[in-house]
């Protein structure tokens, strides 16, 4: 692209994507006002209403303008379906649209992790991250949780009613109540808390970006496609970014960070000539370093739902009846960001094993107050509830690859759902539970009828088929450039970088080595949190004691 960029186009670090990770890379590395920190989003500022109002986040999925709108390509083991793969294209990423649900994933996951060559990544070590990210004023006094961090985490103040004939259909089942997901042990069912404050959504745009923002050595370009990283040998300098219309290199003197997502990511990479080298010599990309693994180990949570309608109306949802109910929650909102639209509308969920002896559970059933709706209507409209069974620990993993070389293409995103015919069996355990739940006798005064998968699906194989036309990603995916230290087939190691080449890092969800066992948001924090750390040259914090662990 011609001669060295200018002096104005050259910074320390740059970082690529502005998600839930690249945020708090960004920030935590304009901490030092020695240091010129670029920050590149491919979509606009977080200034969309359903971003922040947090029961719109089925509106906020199904806005265009702030969704990448990924498909996969049709899966054979789901009816051939293409299955819709939500991610952020806006400043906070998949934080600024996903369900503000915070857990953190089982504590053996990351023992997982340390087991997979990645040293330093074991519970006891990432939890002080967590708890450095963390404003949680509810479990004050916890040593597995903080109250001074950026992002702030709390229950829903005022849960739907239906939410209590959930926990107590679960008790009735002789399930364990869990008091905190994000303790040592979490089995159970309970409430759930979320980044939420005042009302509105907390994201790590909102909680690290934002007040970063005024920094002079902070420079944040929105509507900007990073095309590719830049090479001088095996050396990342810089990259290629388009932006309404005009391209322009920014040259980096430290390191390049991609945080662009478990799709993006191994995107950028493979157009930057790393990755698979047959693949990209058929897309027309010059080599830079044959690297096999990126874009594979793609693996997301799936999921398939026991649906109820109801003519009853506790449930969150729009109809005639409920005008005056509707009117007076808006009102209720707009002057003191209480009420229904300040909940996430996922209010309560249980962590359980579906067969005896497993260390940890592999089933998580989520609780929806709300009805589903049969079309893509962002809102619910009519009255009922969701049980939704995923699998925690799917074993089907699959792969991303450029559909083209131009760098505005969606990739082929390939994640082989139900490739492993063991995936299925918790799915079907799950609806069966789901069943039990919805016909126990907490529920029976909401006297919902079931429409999905229908009175008619009773056996085993009608549940399958059922799943196999129905279900769908719960929008986790993650792995697709897999950090070991002690396996050389990896795409990074485990300080995060990139394998083969220089100054040039990963950290997202994409690094995961394996899947946690609930929601992703969390962990990529505190992996973008320990990146900040590592490209610092700060030494790791502390690991908590052993005693506090238990």
């Amino acid at each position: 692209m011609g001669p060295a960029p200018p002096k104005g186009d050259a910074f320390d670090y740059i970082v690529v994507g502005a998600g839930s990770a690249g945020c708090v890379i960004a920030a935590r590395l304009s901490e030092d006002p020695s240091t010129r920190v670029c920050l590149i989003e491919a979509g606009p500022r977080d200034r969309h209403p359903f971003i922040h109002v947090p029961a719109t986040v089925g509106a906020a999925i199904a806005t265009r303008a702030i969704n990448w709108r990924f498909l996969t390509v049709p899966q054979p083991r789901l009816a051939n379906r293409r299955i819709p793969i939500p991610r952020g294209r806006v400043i906070g990423g998949s934080g600024s649209i996903n369900g503000m649900v915070y857990f953190r994933g089982q504590p053996s996951d990351y023992e997982d992790w340390v087991a997979a060559g990645n040293p330093g990544w074991g519970y006891r070590e990432v939890l002080p991250y967590f708890l450095r990210s963390e404003r949680n004023l509810f479990y004050a006094g916890s040593p597995y949780h903080g109250t001074d961090g950026p992002m702030n985490v709390k229950f829903v103040d005022r849960p739907n009613p239906m939410t209590a004939a959930f926990l107590a259909a679960m008790a009735g089942l002789g399930y364990p109540h869990c008091e905190d997901f994000n303790g040592p042990n979490p089995e159970g069912y309970g409430l759930r808390q979320g980044t939420i404050l005042d009302g509105r959504r907390v994201s790590t745009a909102t909680a690290y970006l934002e007040p970063a923002r005024a920094r002079a050595n902070l420079t944040v370009l929105t509507d900007a496609l990073a095309e590719r990283v830049v090479f001088d040998g095996r050396r990342a300098v810089g990259v290629d970014v388009r932006r309404g219309g005009e391209r322009k290199r920014l040259a980096a003197r430290a390191e390049i960070v991609v945080s662009g997502g478990a799709i993006n990511s191994p995107q950028i990479l493979m157009l930057s000539g790393v990755g698979e080298g047959a693949h990209l010599r058929e897309r027309g990309i010059e080599v830079v370093h044959d690297l096999p693994a990126v874009g594979a180990n793609l693996h997301d949570h799936l999921a398939a739902a026991v649906l109820m309608e109801m003519r009853d109306t506790a449930s969150y949802g729009i109809s005639v009846r409920t005008l005056p109910r509707a009117a007076w929650n808006l009102l209720e909102y707009s002057f003191g960001r209480k009420g229904p639209l300040a909940s996430n509308v996922f209010e309560s969920t249980a962590f359980v094993k579906t067969t005896p002896g497993l260390r940890r559970p592999d089933l998580q059933i989520v609780f929806q107050t709300a009805r589903r709706n049969r079309s893509t209507f962002p809102f619910p409209l009519g009255h009922g509830f969701a049980l939704s069974a995923v699998n925690l620990y799917p074993r089907s993993r699959g792969r991303i690859r450029l559909a083209s070389p131009d760098p505005g293409a969606h990739p082929d995103i390939d994640p082989n759902l139900l490739g492993d015919p063991a995936d299925v069996a918790p799915l079907v355990r799950g609806i069966e539970l789901g069943r039990r739940i919805a016909r126990s006798a907490a529920f029976a005064r909401y006297r919902a009828r079931e429409v999905q998968p229908g009175p008619a699906a009773e056996d085993e194989a009608a549940l399958v088929d059922y799943i196999r036309r129905a279900a769908s990603t719960v929008h986790h995916p993650c792995g697709t450039c897999r950090m070991s230290g002690a396996d050389p087939r990896s795409v990074v190691d485990w300080q995060l970088r990139v394998r083969g080449v220089e100054a040039l890092r990963v950290a997202d969800a994409s690094v995961f080595p394996s899947i946690v066992g609930g929601n992703t948001n969390a962990p990529t924090v505190m992996v973008a949190e320990r990146a900040a750390d590592m490209l610092r040259g700060r030494p790791q914090l502390p690991a908590l004691e052993e005693r506090s662990c238990r």
